[in-house]
């Protein structure tokens, strides 16, 4: 950041190659549109770039910079929302990318099944609670740290979070059901 800040541009190469698949992947569950994520990333280093005089070199990048990507696809992904489903957008993973190929291919059906049926439900949460769920299961991030990269209180954070565990608790109760009948 230092190097960035006294205009040595190479510097923005390491951040790239540090933070870039972490961050498409994360805006990539929110927006669910890999071309998307990755253009939302791009334009998040653009970003940073430009005002790299405003970033504070003490503290850590990856959440700064987190943020700025989550915000995007955040205001993406809501407006999408209001245009059409997010089943309709994008290219979403197929199963088959996700299930462990060690596994038998009974266990492999039902792992694509379950990770389908996480997907169809965290489709259904607002951009808002799905960049929640980001930030705290995906980036693993405190919800202290959580509330200083949203710059909003920790009470918004909780509430967010357990509106999103709800709502996907509510969600996936029918697949644990049809879980617990099969077995």
């Amino acid at each position: 950041m230092r190097r960035i800040q006294r205009g040595d541009i190479s510097g923005l190469q390491d951040l790239v190659q540090r933070y870039q698949l972490q961050a498409a992947r994360a805006a990539y569950l929110v927006v669910r549109d890999r071309s998307l994520a990755q253009d939302l990333v791009q334009s998040a280093f653009v970003r940073a770039f430009e005002r790299i005089d405003g970033f504070d070199a003490e503290r850590p990048f990856g959440p700064w910079f987190m943020r700025l990507v989550l915000n995007d696809a955040n205001k993406v992904a809501t407006r999408r929302r209001r245009e059409g489903s997010l089943d309709d957008i994008g290219d979403g993973l197929d199963s088959t990318q996700i299930v462990d190929s060690s596994i038998g291919p009974e266990q492999a059906l039902e792992q694509a099944e379950t990770t389908d049926q996480v997907w169809a439900a965290l489709a259904r949460l607002t951009p808002a609670q799905r960049a929640a769920v980001v930030h705290r299961y995906y980036l693993d991030l405190t919800e202290a740290e959580m509330s200083a990269a949203f710059a909003c209180p920790p009470s918004t954070i909780k509430s967010r979070l357990h509106a999103a565990r709800e709502r996907l608790r509510t969600l996936l109760r029918p697949a644990a059901n049809d879980l617990e009948i099969s077995q």
